[in-house]
Order: C-alpha cells, then structure tokens, then sequence
C-alpha cells in the first residue's frame, strides 16, 4: 500500500481566511489563553512581517503595531476544516482518516488507476488544494506513520518502493519522528541526533531504557507494525457559515460569500458522489430570527456554476429589511446524483444550455409554479390528456398521432375560406364517464399565413371549424 499525507502547517488561519471576506494579505492573528493573558497562537505572513511571532502576549504584540486583526483561536474551527477536507480527500481515496492532528491520509494505491501516475495525481491534489485555499505539504510512503514523519522534513518527496524506505527515515531528527519530549531529549543527551544513530543500537539495550512504546512507534515507523487507523466516514448533511465582519445591506455584497459556500458544498458532494435537490441560505442578523432562503430542485445536481446561479436567482427578489450580520448554508437532503446521458458528439451549441439547466434557472427567476412538468394521461380529449407532474420522473410516451404542442384555453371559430384541410377526419368519441362526453371530427389545416392548426367540428352540429390548438 502507498499512503500520501497532507500536512497543513496553517489550517487554522486558512479555516479563517476561508470564513471572512475582508483582504487575504491583511495582517491577522489568532488569540487564546485566559482573558487577562492573550497569547498570539497563529501569525500569518503578513503579521510576521510586522514582527509579531507564535506565543507574544497580545500587549507585547500591541506595542510592536497595532495593524493587525485578532481573532480567537478555536479548536472546534480546526476540527471543521479537518471534516470538510476529510470529504473532500473521500473524492480521491476510500480510506482518508484524520488520524493526525492538522494532517490527512489518504490509501493512493488503489486510485492510482483512477487519477494516473503519482505526479499527475499529485498535481491534482495540489491545484484543488490551492483553489481551496489550504497551504499544504505532500508526502508519499509506504506506511501511514512514515509518511507523516518525512513530511515533517520534507514536501514532494515520494517513496513507492519499501526498500527506499530506511535511506530517508535514517535522516530524521530525533526531535521530528514522533517520539515523547522526555524520551527525544534523553536520546540528545546520549549525543543521537539521527534516527539512524538510534537505529544502529541494539534492540535490549533501548528496551531496557526505554518504554516498551519506543519500540513500538520505531516498529512501526519502519512499517513493521500496522497503525491502527479509523476512517472518516461522510455525513449526511453539509452545515457551513462565513462571518461577514461588517453588516451588508445589498445582495451584491452577498454574492462572494455565497458563491464559496456553495463551492464548498460543491467539493463535498462530489467527495460523497452525491447530489443535492434544496438547501437553505440563512441570512444571519445582529438581532432577530435569521431570514431563510430556501433553494430547490426538481433533481439532483452539483454542479457550482447551476447552483449558484439558482441561488442567486431566489435571493435577489428578497428585500433585505434588517442587515445581514453572516452567511450559513445548510444542506441536509442529499439523494444519489445521477449525471445526465449524454452523445460521444454533442452537437448542440456551445452557447445553449441544455433543458435541465434551463428549466432550472427559469425556476429560480420566475418562481416555483411558473415553471411544471407534465405527463401524459389515458384520454383521447386534447384538453384532458396531460396533467401536470408532482415529481421529476420522465413522463411516458404520447401517442404516436400528430398532436399540437400548444393547446388554448377555449377554442376559437375559424373563417373556413381562409384555410386548407391537410388531413383528417380523425374522429374522437369519449368522456361518457364523467359527463363530458364528446363526439368530433378533427382536421389537420393550414391557415394562409402557412400556420398549421388543430381543428375539430363537433358530429351531428352545423357549426363552422373550431380551432383548439397550434403546431410548431
């Protein structure tokens, strides 16, 4: 088997970064510790400019610049971006497993068929994880716990034979592969800086030493003991927020955030190869219940561009009465998705859309009922065989005989010297069981103008052509 670790050195900064929409390079800092003792945990590269460092006081970090943003540092907040790109690395492997703090591990070695040869995997992984917005480090070996400790030490290295294994692990510090604080510093004292040098001693002499767990952490290190892993497993709904720093009044200012929800969700239905059919946009406020809106599809999809744009038509006819504090999506039906069948050649063009899409984005800007399905009844009457559908299964077939696609309201008297009967009769007879039984003749005529119509005369009436409805 072949482990790949991602480590992510900066995910809490990055979970943040991901959540607010003000300026990515902006100085900004994470605080925890008591309230009467704030320590700086995290510093991003633009406040390390300015000098501040991991573990200052928040007063000593005042007097060096007070340019910067703080916010408080949460484990919670860690643990949602270790979800979210625990579903995302479920795309790519079967077994993912957040085993390690701030790390993910994926198995690789059944995908490798899947997504091609390690380097062009890995190009993936690295471009989605910057689209993304995570800093990361890629490491590639034979067992879980090897690769977490090279990637301590290195990025982009990959060992896919075991017996290159040993020539990478010797090079590690002592300080870098795992081990407690007291047993690594009492392995420097003994002058083993390398675990090579630690090694090299003999297996009673650090057994007599040391705690029968060295041993077994150096075992399995070099692949000699499994490492007991749980695998993530994706739920069954997506729950995320972005906290907007200021209020907004206008949908405008709204579209960013939301569009890097829906992405989001967009990454987490494609690593549960799901779908959505209605989520809900919470517009949060300082005060007051959150304002929902709520977006629904006749199926399922995942596609963020569609999603988006569904999203955005249902937000933009909401008057925003309160302003809006921070952004949440929840999503908690999730069916199976389906992709569309489509040809080897696809000749519609580039620029239509097809009728899923469509019909979709005529929902979201005209509403719900203006927009429905329909699906065929067992009934001769034009005006009674078809009704609207309730779902989104395919209506059945139609009759195989001509049939208008646009039917009136009432039917319309026609002046018969300005038409021309193409075809017909074609008599229809039914309805006795519910009392409107009916007994016509209908024609197939083309008016002057070269419009082709649908025409009946009721049997056993003197009345002219009656018009009921047109072709294409």
């Amino acid at each position: 088997m072949l482990w790949a670790c991602i480590v992510l050195p900066q995910l809490a900064l990055d979970g943040v970064r991901r959540r607010r929409s003000d300026d990515p390079g902006s100085p900004l800092v994470l605080l925890a510790g008591a309230a009467h003792r704030r320590v700086l945990q995290a510093v991003s590269p633009a406040a390390r400019a300015l000098g501040l460092r991991p573990g200052q006081s928040l007063a000593s970090a005042q007097l060096i610049s007070r340019d910067f943003i703080s916010l408080d540092y949460t484990v919670s907040d860690i643990e949602h971006c270790q979800d979210f790109l625990a579903a995302w690395g479920y795309r790519f492997s079967s077994q993912v497993s957040l085993h390690f703090p701030r790390a993910i591990l994926l198995e690789i070695q059944s995908s490798l068929g899947l997504f091609g040869p390690w380097p062009v995997f890995e190009a993936r992984l690295r471009q989605e994880l910057t689209g993304l917005g995570f800093a990361h480090r890629i490491v590639v070996a034979p067992n879980p716990l090897a690769a977490r400790m090279l990637a301590n030490a290195h990025d982009g290295l990959a060992i896919t034979d075991a017996r290159q294994l040993p020539a990478h692990l010797e090079t590690l510090s002592i300080e870098r592969i795992g081990l407690p604080k007291d047993v690594a510093s009492a392995l420097v004292r003994m002058g083993l800086r390398r675990l090579g040098q630690v090694l090299a001693l003999p297996r009673d002499t650090l057994a007599r030493r040391f705690a029968a767990s060295v041993l077994a952490h150096l075992d399995t290190l070099q692949g000699r003991r499994p490492l007991a892993l749980q695998f993530y497993t994706p739920p069954d709904f997506f729950d995320q927020r972005i906290e907007l720093n200021f209020d907004v009044e206008s949908h405008q200012a709204l579209l960013f955030p939301m569009r890097r929800l829906i992405n989001d969700l967009a990454t987490f239905l494609a690593g549960r190869d799901g779908g959505v059919q209605r989520f809900t946009l919470h517009l949060e406020h300082a005060e007051g219940e959150d304002t929902q809106v709520p977006v629904g599809l006749l199926s399922a999809e995942r596609d963020a561009t569609l999603l988006f744009e569904l999203a955005r038509g249902r937000l933009e006819p909401l008057q925003l009465t309160r302003p809006v504090r921070n952004l949440r999506l929840l999503a908690s039906e999730l069916p199976a998705f389906v992709p569309t069948h489509k040809a080897l050649f696809d000749e519609r063009p580039q620029q239509l859309q097809a009728w899923e899409q469509l019909r979709e984005r005529l929902r979201a800007r005209l509403g719900d009922e203006a927009i429905s399905q329909i699906k065929a009844n067992a009934d001769h009457r034009p005006e009674c065989a078809w009704a609207p559908a309730m779902d989104s299964t395919p209506p059945p077939f139609l009759q195989a005989a001509p049939r208008p696609g646009w039917l009136l309201r009432q039917p319309q008297t026609l002046d018969e010297r300005t038409l021309q009967v193409l075809a017909g009769p074609e008599r229809i007879e039914s309805g006795w069981w519910d009392d409107g039984d009916v007994r016509r003749d209908y024609y197939l005529i083309e008016t002057s103008a070269g419009l082709r119509g649908w025409a009946y005369r009721t049997v056993g009436v003197a009345e002219p052509l009656q018009l009921q409805g047109w072709f294409a």
